[in-house]
């Protein structure tokens, strides 16, 4: 999901192919951003890439 979010796929995309609901990818989302200390997507592609 985290590699998915860091390409640019937006959330409704990224649960389609998950088969989960755009909600869900919020919340794991913004859970993965509390964790890395981060507020953004291109902060996640960041950090991804090391």
């Amino acid at each position: 999901m985290a590699e998915l979010a860091a390409a640019g796929v937006t959330n409704r995309v990224v649960a389609q192919q998950l088969f989960i609901t755009p909600k869900t990818v919020e919340v794991h989302l913004s859970r993965i951003y509390r964790k890395l200390g981060i507020a953004a997507r291109t902060q996640l592609a960041a950090a991804l890439r090391g």
